[in-house]
């Protein structure tokens, strides 16, 4: 799931929790060059997916990594 938009400038970085154990999956969410996701912007699945993958990491996901889209 890919939902980096352009939000307000936001849409040039993401932060992204890749599966630790699927190779290709991972959750991205816009961000800013600090990684602070604008939550507030996010929709009701998009946040429960940034909730969920937070919960998770070292469990199902890896630490989350901030790229430049």
């Amino acid at each position: 799931m890919n939902i980096a938009t352009n939000l307000g400038g936001l849409g040039h970085y993401e932060l992204r929790y890749r599966s630790l154990f699927t190779a290709g999956r991972a959750f991205a969410f816009p961000c800013n060059a600090r990684g602070e996701v604008p939550i507030d912007d996010l929709s009701a699945r998009a946040l429960n997916n940034y909730l969920y993958a937070r919960s998770v990491v070292g469990l199902e996901y890896a630490v989350p990594s901030i790229e430049i889209v």
